[in-house]
């Protein structure tokens, strides 16, 4: 790898980062398991990491954004995420922040000078 792939790679990563907790609590309706939410993310063009995923996933229910629930019917246990209803709602604030910032960055590419 160049020097200059590897600086690109370091930069769509940082641009990445607040990308995925907007994709995946977009995604947490419907109880999820870590590997079915990798799944439907990447038939969508996103792929995570597990090693991304489970800690996101952790640290978003200590938050109070999802609720988790341990599945043990199957041979091996899952725990499924759900959105909480604090999820829901930081879901609906960072849904318009994402609109807004699409809108401004788009305005800034295009060189626009107003507002």
């Amino acid at each position: 790898m160049t020097e200059t792939e590897d600086q690109l790679s370091q930069l769509r990563l940082e641009l990445r980062r607040g990308v995925v907790v907007l994709a995946v609590l977009s995604q947490m309706d419907t109880a999820r398991y870590g590997y079915s939410l990798i799944q439907r993310l990447s038939e969508q063009g996103l792929d995570i990491e597990e090693g991304t995923l489970y800690p996101l996933l952790r640290r978003l229910e200590k938050q109070g954004l999802l609720e988790s629930e341990w599945e043990v019917g199957e041979a091996r246990p899952r725990k499924y995420y759900r959105i909480s209803a604090a999820g829901r709602d930081v879901l609906t604030i960072l849904r318009a922040e994402w609109a807004a910032t699409v809108e401004l960055m788009n305005r800034i590419l295009r060189g626009d000078n107003h507002a």
